[in-house]
């Protein structure tokens, strides 16, 4: 044994401290490095929170009617002024937060489980692969708003229910499909190989060593999912398909106020101006996820760090 080999130091695996002080370094380099980051986690963290506690914060009884205060502008009384109905339209759009926040995180759920398995499944079977791809072509060949809106139509009664139902039938076949082309790519390693050739079965094959390795991916893509949900939820409501009127959303409210714009902005002001910054949040802490997640550019985020 030459001397360089012999004292060449052993690798030890790092401690769980030097785990944490690494990711906490990680984190202050990205922030640093991105701080529209911390932007956007400040404003995802106030919208939740208006969602969450949104019955403290209201003041008035935003579905009832009052024709007398109809149209009034945004003052002390009324922060964001009164809609057409004479309802207050700050009560009104932190009661729709609560509804595009919850359809947003319900739709993102269901679709990374369900599309997450299913990709799994077909594209470990090859079999499996030919015939389900084929349906999930055909979904993805329509618009994913047309395509709401076909299913909804087809649903009875109307509510939000029929809402999650439909965006969560558009979001999984994208779902499939992307989860799918990682696996197509994992099942053919040499680990997989490794762990086949020792005898392993299928679902230890799929949960040991795919699905942790597509674990950044699906976490990235979910950031995504949450902000095009909330956004083809304010369009299936805005367009009348959605939440009925009574229930607010940032959609219907800025659905209301579309016809009195020039006399009322504040109407479909405030609620867009809401909806906007909540997807734009989502978005930038999508893609710092996005630049962390990925290996080679945690590999430089961690080596600045040291």
């Amino acid at each position: 044994m030459s001397t360089t080999t012999r004292n060449a130091p052993l690798y030890m695996a790092p401690t769980f401290q030097e785990r944490v002080q690494r990711a906490y370094r990680g984190t202050v380099h990205v922030l640093r490095r991105e701080p529209t980051v911390l932007i956007g986690a400040v404003i995802l963290l106030i919208m939740a929170s208006m969602a969450i506690f949104g019955t403290f914060i209201t003041r008035t009884d935003y579905t009832r009617v009052d024709p007398i205060n109809r149209l009034i502008g945004p003052g002390v009384q009324h922060w964001f002024g009164t809609d057409t109905a004479g309802r207050d339209v700050f009560d009104r759009t932190i009661a729709g937060a609560r509804l595009s926040l919850m359809i947003g995180f319900a739709v993102t759920l269901i679709t990374t489980m369900i599309g997450t398995v299913v990709a799994l499944i077909v594209g470990y079977s090859r079999l499996l692969d030919n015939v389900v791809m084929r349906f999930v072509d055909g979904l993805l060949a329509f618009p994913s708003i047309l395509l709401a809106l076909a299913l909804i139509a087809l649903m009875p009664n109307s509510g939000i229910r029929n809402v999650i139902i439909a965006l969560s039938v558009t979001g999984t076949a994208g779902k499939i499909r992307l989860v799918r082309g990682a696996v197509l790519t994992l099942r053919e390693t040499a680990y997989v190989d490794a762990a086949r050739g020792m005898g392993a079965r299928v679902p230890r094959i799929l949960m040991v060593h795919i699905a942790p390795n597509t674990l950044n991916l699906i976490i990235v893509q979910a950031t995504f999912t949450l902000a095009s949900t909330i956004l083809a939820e304010a369009s299936l409501s805005f367009l009348g398909a959605g939440t009925p009127e009574y229930i607010p959303s940032w959609g219907n409210i800025v659905a209301t106020g579309q016809g009195y714009v020039q006399v009322a902005f504040w109407i479909s002001f405030f609620p867009g101006l809401f909806l906007t910054a909540t997807v734009l949040a989502v978005v930038l802490i999508g893609d710092a996820l996005r630049d962390y997640l990925d290996p080679k550019l945690r590999g430089r985020l961690e080596r600045s760090t040291q």
